[in-house]
């Protein structure tokens, strides 16, 4: 096996590590292109010049031909893991509340600056859930609105304005996790939402974002038994269906945190990664867990290759264009300029 390719099965692996530098055994493992993506989080960030170094370090580590891209969780709100002396924002409700699409835009450019300024080239947003349940305990405020339509405006142009800026977006979590009155990171949540239910609420923002460009899109663990009774939409081809065939979507998709409980409790890795391929998900998420890391790994280089051919050169694409270290010269926190908008998307009634 060439160990300088992007057509490595372990590309469609993105992975996250413990500490503030990297690890041995994940150099290892990116510089022999094993590797596709690393996931950081608060752990893995001290200060701006440790996070200027880490990054660096990572990106030297990826083998040519095959770019290392570099993701993380910066919504705003509740889930930013760049926080002071970085920009700390608002929650995305607060964007769909205004309801000013080009202030959405503004917001989006900015942050998608101080990732480019760190070697980070994917961030795992926007959220476009429809929050329709005031008992959800993970979306809430993460979400644009209560209403697909307001739901569906900003998701696009975040999406846009995030991507034209350099950075690539996520939108989550496919086909809606809005809903849920329980957190798939404890538990499997059920909804009994039929196909109509869906195309009405939660998928018009999917739609909107696709017709954007979105680079990618992450599935929900959640169970729709109207649609499949047995596995969660990240692992179930009827749900995935929906995505690549009604919707028309050819981009990456990403599945959530395989270490989550709403999965992990339920399936064995091996029928994570099997049937998560299966479905049409292209890349797996280990946010943690080194032990968990390397089995999907092994299960992944086990796999055929014909098998993993289209999800390859899906990530290949997506990492030509936004992996690796941006050209153009970083600049530091503070960002008084995105600190002055944050302090003025706040401060508007």
């Amino acid at each position: 096996m060439s160990t300088h390719t992007s057509g490595q099965p372990g590309q469609l692996l993105f992975c996250g590590f413990e500490g503030t530098a990297v690890p041995d055994d994940l150099a290892a493992l990116v510089s022999d292109g094993r590797i596709g993506g690393v996931i950081l989080f608060a752990r893995n960030i001290e200060s701006p010049t440790q996070l200027r170094a880490l990054t660096r370090d990572l990106h030297r580590l990826a083998p040519e031909g095959a770019p290392l891209l570099i993701a993380i969780d910066q919504e705003g709100g509740r889930v930013q893991r760049l926080r002071s002396p970085w920009t700390e924002w608002p929650p995305m409700r607060k964007l769909g509340d205004l309801d000013d699409e080009n202030l959405t835009a503004e917001f989006a450019t900015a942050l998608a600056r101080e990732l480019i300024d760190f070697g980070i080239g994917l961030d795992f947003a926007p959220c476009i859930d429809v929050d329709t349940n005031p008992e959800n305990p993970i979306i809430g405020d993460r979400s644009f609105g209560r209403e697909p339509g307001v739901v569906a405006r900003h998701a696009a142009r975040f999406t846009r304005a995030l991507q034209q800026a350099g950075v690539a977006a996520c939108a989550k979590h496919f086909p809606g996790h809005g809903d849920t009155s329980t957190d798939s990171h404890l538990v499997l949540p059920r909804l009994d939402h039929d196909l109509e239910r869906l195309r009405e609420i939660e998928l018009p923002p999917f739609r909107a974002a696709i017709d954007a460009g979105v680079a990618s899109i992450m599935t929900a663990h959640i169970l729709f038994p109207a649609l499949d009774a047995d596995r969660p939409a990240t692992l179930s081809p009827d749900v995935m269906r929906i995505l690549r065939r009604d919707l028309g979507y050819d981009g990456v998709v990403f599945s959530d945190d395989l270490e989550m409980k709403a999965v992990a409790d339920h399936f064995s890795p091996t029928r994570l990664v099997d049937e998560s391929l299966s479905a049409g998900v292209d890349s797996v998420l280990v946010c943690r867990d080194a032990a968990l890391r390397d089995e999907v790994l092994a299960l992944l280089e086990a796999t055929s290759p014909s098998r993993l051919a289209a999800s390859l050169g899906r990530i290949a694409a997506l990492k030509q264009r936004f992996g690796g270290l941006s050209s153009s010269p970083p600049s530091s926190p503070p960002y008084a300029a995105h600190a002055a908008l944050a302090r003025r998307l706040e401060t508007i009634a």
